[in-house]
């Protein structure tokens, strides 16, 4: 397809965000090119010169932003309101469409120093570079609504940072998702008392992202959007349990209005089943734990509500946020079906399924990707299961109930075992030790072969998952 630009943002004022000036990095050497959505979005042509001058320099492209916007946002931290935040080592570089007409943003991380950037130096370490490849890969392949590492470009500088080996490299990541509008842009609103500006950014976020939800008024209008963001993201949340996946840092300022998952930084696969597992190491309370994941999002849902009261009245609003328990439910079913590749035999039975399943997982702590991928299109696996690495687990007594649970639920679509994926003996897996395993051979020798080996991995398995998506 050709480039489509697009530049709507401009529809907002500077209350909004900030023009700003990317850095000017000393080095620019691509480590990766998602050619595979460079080419969805009519990007895939541009030569590698090319590619560095717009991902790397930041050069604008044709028809879309001249400038890059710094966004402006607050945000609940841990629950614990920050108004000192914002895009601080980050903008939004580019907006577009794709051949369905959905606008699409281009936005950085490590760009460069902002109004935000506070006392940051405004960069990314090349290793949180190369964990947001892997993770966005990941989640992609594992069927989340996530958005995509488009790009990442080493940079050439030695950054001093408190929690790893200093001096370590540093990158630019470009990322390519549907918004960039986070909860905290309507907080920051709200903090000011500006429900004009609360106004203003409904209907920029109701024209292109959820035309459906505009009301005759803007009460209507914002309990509309309400409602299409719960929605989005209790499938979210659900779709993060469902693949067994630890963001590790849920504030409000890492939410956005359309459902993505985004900013990996703390992020965790889990081992095992254990819902208490956190993935920073700073979350010392456990407060967004794997398990409390759902609950987290709801909060948050809460504080983007309580900003829209500028513009709507409390009932409608709490009316729409009631609605999440039962959509996080629903959603989360369909998505443990799916990730086992199972058809549904009505909620009852999915759930006993589920109790079983999951209670086995839990006291057995068996290696979470290695049951899901063994057993996958339940009963069309058991040869595969019984003849793999945990072939003396699936033997113990104990398992019993489980086999026989999974066996009494039909296989969805089992045509997609036939793939090459299924025929090896361990999915692809980014458990914390796989990826410090890829860190260590780019840090100490810059050998690249395994995250690119990895990269390809998780395509095989996205295609295995989704053979109509490719």
């Amino acid at each position: 397809m050709s480039f489509r630009p697009e530049r709507v943002i401009l529809e907002l004022d500077s209350r909004f965000h900030s023009a700003v000036d990317p850095a000017d990095f000393p080095v620019h050497t691509i480590r990766w090119r998602n050619q595979r959505w460079a080419e969805r979005v009519g990007l895939g042509g541009l030569a590698d010169a090319e590619w560095v001058e717009h991902f790397g320099k930041f050069a604008p492209l044709d028809g879309s932003l001249e400038r890059p916007l710094a966004l402006a946002y607050h945000g609940h931290q841990f629950q614990s309101y920050n108004p000192n935040i914002g895009d601080g080592r980050g903008f939004l570089f580019a907006q577009l469409r794709d051949d369905d007409g959905r606008l699409l943003d281009l936005g950085t991380k490590g760009s460069g120093r902002t109004p935000w950037s506070r006392t940051g130096d405004g960069r990314l370490t090349l290793k949180g570079g190369v964990r947001e490849v892997l993770a966005a890969g990941m989640l992609e392949a594992l069927g989340v609504y996530t958005s995509k590492a488009f790009s990442l470009v080493e940079t050439g500088e030695q950054l001093a940072r408190n929690d790893e080996p200093s001096p370590t490299r540093s990158s630019v990541l470009v990322r390519l998702s549907h918004s960039h509008i986070r909860f905290g842009a309507f907080q920051r609103l709200a903090y000011a008392g500006d429900a004009d500006g609360v106004g203003r950014l409904v209907g920029y976020c109701t024209r292109h992202y959820y035309p459906a939800a505009q009301g005759a008024d803007m009460e209507a209008s914002a309990a509309g959007l309400l409602r299409e963001v719960t929605t989005a993201t209790a499938e979210l949340a659900a779709q993060w349990m469902a693949a067994g996946f630890v963001h590790g840092v849920l504030n409000t300022d890492n939410m956005v209005v359309t459902g993505e998952s985004f900013d990996y930084g703390p992020w965790r696969f889990l081992p095992y089943s254990d819902p208490s597992f956190v993935a920073a190491y700073f979350d010392e309370t456990g407060l967004y734990a794997f398990g409390r994941q759902p609950s987290a999002a709801l909060w948050n849902l809460s504080q983007l509500a309580s900003a829209l009261t500028l513009v709507a009245g409390a009932p409608p609003l709490e009316a729409e946020l009631e609605r999440f328990e039962a959509l996080y439910r629903d959603a989360f079913r369909r998505r443990v079906l799916a990730v086992l590749g199972l058809a549904s035999k009505g909620e009852e039975a999915d759930l006993s399924l589920f109790k079983t399943f999951f209670t086995w997982m839990g006291e057995t702590r068996a290696s979470w990707p290695q049951v899901f991928f063994d057993w996958f299109c339940g009963a069309a696996s058991e040869a595969r299961a019984d003849a793999g690495p945990l072939a003396a687990l699936y033997r113990d007594p104990g398992f019993a109930p489980v086999r026989e649970a999974l066996l009494g639920h039909a296989p969805d679509r089992p045509e997609r075992l036939a793939h090459a994926y299924f025929r090896e003996e361990r999915p692809v897996s980014l458990l914390i030790e796989d990826v410090e395993a890829i860190w260590a051979t780019i840090a100490d020798g810059d050998d690249w072969t395994a995250f690119h080996s990895c990269m390809e991995r998780i395509g095989v398995a996205r295609e295995a998952f989704t053979p109509d998506q490719g």
